[in-house]
């Protein structure tokens, strides 16, 4: 009898390394916790840069944050920027190598903190970039300090008893934000805490690259996340959190989009 003749369906998508080299340790797995979204967000963008064919012309600048080894992964081109100036490193990128497609890969702290001026500044020129914005409440990195995104009552290192709202302001709604300045093309939350929610979130993440193809202006898909390590949960315990305190607080859904749609 012939041997068998097996046909490859499901494989790594070529935008990652086959080998993580630059990382310590195991090379195969990243350095993400076990149950963090991160992972799940990078699989849907190295599959959407293969489809679209756009690897080569592709250029993501991590900042500080739990993304802060991105470069250890994707097989494009990379940038590590200073705390909360990806947006601005990419800008610079844009500006001179036009043809570039250019992602800004945060999380709450980085984005919604310490570089929020620089994202909004973004937002309201228009630059063509991708910016992926990992909402999980919380600095997931650095000790699990209260963000600007932390929820009200929510404890964190910094807020043992819950964010007070009185003293701090409200959690701030990113998506909400950036939809309503006239050059942004597409805002979208998604999650990736189901199957039916990652499908939607895959979607997502390749419009996003499409528009920016077109050139339409900036695209932001925003990703409410989990953050075990951070809320001093199990991967499951952290999910229903997910749902039962974010989800009503930062709704999925598209908040702008091109007007052809």
């Amino acid at each position: 009898m012939s041997a068998p003749v097996y046909e490859t369906h499901l494989k790594k998508a070529e935008s990652f390394y086959d080998e993580y080299e630059r990382k310590s340790g195991d090379q195969s797995v990243t350095h993400y916790c076990p149950g963090c979204g991160h992972g799940e967000l990078h699989k849907m963008m190295a599959e959407a840069i293969d489809d679209l064919g756009i690897r080569d012309r592709t250029v993501l600048v991590s900042p500080v944050g739990c993304s802060v080894f991105a470069y250890y992964y994707f097989d494009v081109g990379n940038l590590q920027s200073a705390h909360g100036r990806a947006p601005a490193v990419a800008t610079g990128v844009q500006r001179s190598r036009p043809h570039s497609i250019l992602i800004s890969y945060q999380g709450d702290g980085d984005l919604a903190a310490i570089g929020l001026n620089e994202v909004l500044q973004a937002a309201n020129r228009g630059e063509k970039m991708v910016v992926f914005f990992v909402n999980n409440a919380i600095y997931g990195m650095t000790g699990g300090q209260m963000a600007p995104t932390t929820l009200e009552g929510q404890k964190t290192s910094t807020s043992p008893y819950g964010r007070d709202v009185g003293k701090v302001g409200m959690p701030m709604k990113m998506a909400e934000i950036v939809a309503s300045f006239e050059r942004v093309a597409y805002v979208e939350r998604v999650s990736c805490d189901t199957p039916a929610h990652a499908r939607k979130a895959k979607k997502a993440v390749k419009k996003a690259f499409q528009y920016q193809m077109e050139e339409l202006g900036t695209t932001f898909v925003e990703v409410a996340s989990n953050c075990p390590s951070g809320w001093k949960m199990t991967p499951e315990e952290s999910l229903t959190w997910l749902r039962e305190n974010v989800f009503p607080y930062y709704p999925l859904g598209v908040f702008k989009k091109p007007e052809r749609e």
